[in-house]
């Protein structure tokens, strides 16, 4: 295991958020029209489908300018509470094996509408436990190829102040399972998403993201692809999600 992977904490680290000019669930994207995911994926070519395909600076895929993105991730500097995201994300075709199976947690994420904030609750399955917790995602520029996600600080809650917020903060909800699998976070999708497993992992270092493997049952890397960032998904229906996955390869049940 790479050393400077992150082991997830209670509710694991949270999918990317609606960002106003940014790319995840921007409120912007919701008037793009449907099949924006199918329209992107037929543009793709052969090579940049395939696990590690376009992952950053890697030799996987087509090469990033690495003048324009170095300058970029630069600019992306943890702050007082902020602290910088690196993850790789992948699409799998199969759940994990059970016994490799940490622990399963249950996530609830409302994308607050025209805001790159997120509520979110989780509940481990096997205790019941439950945690709070509102995140802000601040991107990175669209187009910049990497691990580097942007900035994200979290603000922990109380079941009082999380129902106080939900009641009073408006914006579309997704909900899915989650599979801890050191050093993985594998999500489980449901309703119109079902079907859809995606597999995550957190680094430390821009080093351990680059040399990090992708896991067994990896389809295509997706860490490049923001229409399966949680913001996006949020948006997705069962149509859209059937031609995104089409340009990986992938049939729907």
């Amino acid at each position: 295991m790479p050393t400077g992977v992150l082991l997830r904490a209670a509710d694991g680290e949270p999918a990317r958020a609606a960002a106003p000019g940014g790319d995840a669930g921007a409120t912007g994207d919701s008037a793009k029209g449907k099949h924006d995911m199918g329209e992107h994926q037929a543009n793709r070519t052969a090579s940049d489908t395939g696990c590690g395909a376009g992952a950053p600076d890697s030799g996987r895929g087509t090469a990033p300018d690495s003048g324009h993105r170095t300058a970029a991730v630069k600019a992306v500097k943890a702050g007082k509470y902020a602290r910088v995201e690196r993850e790789r994300r992948f699409l799998l075709d199969r759940l994990p094996a059970p016994g490799a199976v940490a622990v399963a947690r249950r996530i609830t994420d409302r994308y607050v509408e025209g805001t790159r904030l997120r509520l979110r609750r989780v509940e481990r399955l096997d205790t019941g436990e439950c945690t709070y917790k509102l995140t802000q995602k601040v991107p990175v520029p669209p187009g910049e190829p990497g691990a580097v996600q942007g900035l994200i600080t979290n603000l922990y809650l109380s079941e009082q102040e999380y129902a106080r917020l939900r009641a009073a903060l408006p914006g579309p909800e997704l909900t899915k399972t989650r599979l801890s699998v050191p050093p993985l976070g594998v999500d489980v999708f449901e309703g119109p998403l079902l079907g859809l497993v995606l597999a995550e992992a957190q680094f430390e270092t821009a080093e351990d993201a680059e040399t990090f493997v992708p896991p067994p049952g990896c389809v295509a890397e997706l860490t490049d692809d923001r229409h399966f960032t949680g913001g996006r998904l949020v948006r997705t229906d069962r149509e859209e999600l059937r031609d995104g996955l089409a340009g990986y390869g992938v049939a729907l049940p």
